[in-house]
């Protein structure tokens, strides 16, 4: 064999040999939460109706969060604005502020609904100054109102400086702490309906339009994306705030300093969609659901739950649930509709998941006098 063929041979071997590994790896990467990656400063993937973290860098680490600041900006108005739709003559204030800009000019009027499409979508400084004034009297007292709701909503590593996100002293946030954010927000209909928004017109009191195209790139190129707010400055670095909502399962992505944000967003939603997906845990009870009645008018009792637990678990999280029920294998009459006899547990590994109440679900009521008599006659 001459030194061309030894070189083809060994590269086809080479090549074989590559391939396979390759393809026995991929085949592992996606029922594998460890193959999950990013180059963010910090991240968190929660699942947002349960709140559970499925995968996470840094989460709990206070950093500079650029305009990912406007998705509170955006819900505090929403809450505390009563007409969306009013039009009012935007603030000498408003204008000139640093960084992205709707360009707002003295003298505009626009309504409150308007200017946040304006601040969603191409993420105007001077809207969300705009808004402030307009909303709380002051921008001063609309940042009160953001850390308000932000303890509103249980975060705890998060404070407010300004409406806009411009790097300021006091001013930060993290991954978890936006994740939550985002998901209470995403909860509201007309924040939904901003941020899901691709392309979208708005009419100044003029009569003038203006056309906004929405910054995040995941809109256009991900399937099931709902939004929510891109970001950058010299501290923060690229920020991605990103949600999708897939099979009843709404995902909501944060990273936090990420070169390539939407990449790698993009990867981590679709990798957690279809790994994790949601169960009501108590369709899985397997406790019989009749019990022995003592002195009762009928032997046996139906008993039951009450609530349902929706919960986001993968494959083999499911398989490894422990399921524990306690309560008594007889009860003795009467015993009214309602009456609780024990309890139900549900554990993933040592975590304790969900835990309620067995209640039985029929009045149960005792042996009529004609019964008690037979029962005499009998035993006598």
């Amino acid at each position: 064999m001459n030194k061309a063929s030894k070189y083809l041979s060994c590269c086809v071997v080479f090549v074989l040999v590559f391939t396979f590994m390759f393809l026995g790896v991929s085949t592992l990467l996606p029922n594998r939460c460890y193959a999950m990656q990013t180059s963010a400063k910090a991240c968190a993937v929660i699942e947002s109706k349960t709140g559970r973290v499925l995968f996470s860098k840094n989460h709990n680490q206070k950093l500079a969060m650029a305009s990912t600041t406007k998705i509170m900006t955006a819900i505090t108005a929403i809450e505390h604005c009563k007409d969306l739709d009013e039009k009012f003559v935007v603030s000498k204030k408003a204008i000139g502020v640093p960084g992205t800009s709707l360009y707002l000019r003295e003298g505009d009027e626009y309504s409150t609904k308007d200017l946040l499409y304006a601040l969603m979508l191409i993420s105007g400084n001077d809207a969300s100054v705009a808004i402030a004034e307009h909303v709380g009297g002051s921008t001063s007292e609309f940042v009160t109102l953001m850390n308000e709701l932000a303890k509103k909503i249980g975060v705890k590593n998060t404070h407010f400086a300004n409406t806009h996100g411009l790097d300021a002293d006091g001013h930060y946030t993290t991954a978890y702490d936006l994740a939550k954010i985002t998901a209470y927000a995403l909860e509201n209909d007309t924040f939904r309906e901003i941020v899901s928004t691709k392309n979208t017109k708005i009419v100044n009191g003029k009569g003038e339009n203006r056309y906004l195209r929405n910054k995040n790139k995941l809109l256009f190129t991900l399937e099931d994306c709902i939004g929510v707010k891109t970001g950058f400055t010299d501290d923060a670095g690229r920020c991605l705030v990103s949600a999708v909502d897939k099979d009843g399962m709404k995902l909501v992505c944060v990273v936090l300093n990420c070169g390539p944000m939407f990449e790698e967003s993009a990867t981590l939603l679709k990798t957690c969609a279809n790994l994790y997906k949601l169960y009501d845990l108590t369709e899985l009870y397997d406790y019989e659901r009749k019990i022995l009645v003592l002195n009762g008018s009928k032997d046996i009792a139906s008993i039951g739950t009450k609530e349902k637990f929706v919960y986001p678990l993968t494959e083999k999280e499911k398989a490894d649930l422990k399921f524990v029920y306690d309560y008594s294998k007889e009860i003795e009459a009467p015993m009214k509709k309602g009456a609780e006899i024990g309890k139900t547990e549900i554990f993933l590994g040592n975590d304790l998941l969900f835990s309620e109440k067995i209640y039985t679900i029929e009045d149960i009521k005792p042996k009529s006098l004609l019964q008690r008599m037979k029962d005499f006659f009998a035993e006598w």
